[in-house]
Parts: structure tokens; sequence; C-alpha cells
């Protein structure tokens, strides 16, 4: 052996030691956790604060320095949220809102995509390609031309801008999304269901939607946060206060009061987060499933 080629006195400094690979992972390990924990408290602090200041009075809200715990708490700023503003009809209008996206988004977006990915039809492509570039049109180009279809159609200060669009295709973002997870499951299951006498709407209801629950998830989480957070179509196209949506009146619990009460308006904001939160909460492994399987062809 010559003198170049022996090891230090030193094992564990020897390149191919397993204790120094083992080291560098927990240290790599160590790094990622930590930046994960600074970018999660980034993140997270706004909302700690909101929930903070839900709970304090008008005068401790811009206290400085800051008062992280209220004390003492004033949790009866969320009873005056519905007593200042009618916030249970804003709660109640927004729930159908979403519910009817829900069903009418879930049901057209899955059958498009399910034709799209497993149907051979004449100009499957092109149509296909065409659904993917109306993603590229901005919304506000389509404001006012919508704005003049619905009040011709008499349906202004109704919710039928908000469920009817919603049957029609589901959204091109959807049935891209779909589509693309459809093309990952097997095409064998649909041979054999055809074999076994099934049609295309029997493989589609029965095969198709209970293997893609991950992105159905997806989707059910990207319609509930579109329809809960909508703010531009219930200004365009509501005009009477009992039939407003949460954005809405958030939007107008600042001007509620001569004088901005900013506990109350930070309690109202928590009760439009609540259910987001709670949502993801229970739906994420669904969700992040989908977005991760998405486009992954076996």
């Amino acid at each position: 052996m010559t003198p170049s080629s022996k090891p230090t006195s030193n094992p564990s400094v020897w390149p191919g030691d397993p204790h120094n690979h083992a080291a560098l992972r927990r240290w790599r390990r160590f790094v990622i956790w930590l930046l994960l924990i600074l970018g999660a408290s980034t993140m997270i602090l706004p909302f700690l604060w909101m929930v903070s200041s839900s709970l304090k009075d008008q005068l401790s809200v811009f206290m400085y320095p800051p008062q992280w715990l209220p004390d003492p708490p004033h949790f009866e700023n969320y009873i005056d949220v519905f007593v200042v503003k009618p916030f249970h009809l804003y709660v109640r209008n927004t729930l159908y809102i979403v519910l009817m996206n829900e069903i009418a988004i879930l049901w057209a977006a899955s059958f498009c995509a399910y034709g799209f990915s497993r149907l051979e039809f004449w100009g499957r492509r092109f149509w296909f390609s065409v659904v993917i570039g109306t993603m590229m049109l901005p919304s506000v180009i389509l404001i006012v031309p919508t704005f003049v279809l619905f009040s011709r159609l008499g349906w202004i200060d109704t919710y039928l801008p908000f469920i009817v669009p919603a049957f029609f295709g589901g959204g091109a973002f959807n049935i891209f999304l779909l589509t693309q997870f459809f093309r990952t499951l097997p095409q064998e299951l649909a041979d054999a269901a055809r074999i076994d006498g099934c049609g295309e709407l029997s493989i589609y209801a029965r095969i198709i939607l209970p293997l893609a629950k991950p992105a159905l998830a997806t989707v059910a989480v990207f319609t509930f946060l579109n329809a809960w957070n909508d703010f531009i179509g219930p200004l365009l196209y509501l005009s009477t206060n009992e039939k407003y949506t949460v954005a809405m009146g958030l939007a107008l619990f600042r001007g509620a009061l001569l004088q901005t009460r900013w506990d109350l308006l930070m309690a109202a904001a928590v009760i439009m987060t609540v259910p987001v939160l709670i949502l993801f909460f229970f739906a994420q492994r669904y969700f992040i499933e989908g977005v991760v399987m998405t486009g992954l062809k076996e």
C-alpha cells in the first residue's frame, strides 16, 4: 500500500465512513426542519395576531408594545359580530353558494375530464387545447360581457350567476387537473369492466370516480376557497344586504359604525378563516396526494 493510499489515523475523517454520512444527514435534516419552522412561524404570525386582536377591546388592539395575550379576553366580540351585522345570514348565503358550486364543479369537471382522458373522439386534442387556452384569459376581461349577459337574463341580485355557469364544464383548471389524474389510472380496469358489460357511464361512476378521490378532494378544496373568498362576484351581482356573502359582509364591516371597531373586524375575519382551516385539516391527506399524483403516468 502506498503512503498516499493509507487511511488516516482518525477513522472519523475517512471519506467512506458511514458515520460521516449519518452525521451529514442529521445536519441536513436539522437545517431543513429549522427552515420549515421559521417559515411556518412567519406564515402563522399574522393569524395569531388576528386571533389575539379579536379577543381585545378596541383600545388594546393598537397598544404599544403589542400585547399578545389579551387580559382579560373579550369573548363577547364574537357575539357582537352577529349584532352589528347579520353575519349569520352572510355565512348561510355563502355556504349555499359553496355547496352548489361543489356539486356542480365536481360533477361537470370530472365528466369532461373523463371524456378527454378516456374516450377517443374527433378533435379531442384540439378541444382539450382550447380548454387549456382559456386559462390564459384574464378574468377581468370577462367581467363586462358576463355582467351584460346576466343582466339581460334578469339574474342580477340572485345567486344564479354563481351557480349556473359552474354546471357547464366546471372550470378549465379543474378539467385539466382531473384529466391528468385520470390518465394515471390503469386502462386495464376500464377494459375489464367493458368485457363485463359496463357502459361508459358505469365505468365513470363505479370505477373512475372512486379511484380519483385524491384529485376530487383537491378540486373540492380549490372550489371551496374560490367560492368562500369570492368578493368581486357578490360585489357585481348582489345588491340586497340580506343576500351578501361573508366576503362582502367583512368588507362592509368597516363602515358599519361611525368608528371602525377593529376588534369586531378581527373577530369576523377569524370566523371567516376557521372553516377554511377545518376543511384543509380534514382534507389535507387527499389534497396533498392529489397534487403529488397528478400528471404522473404509470
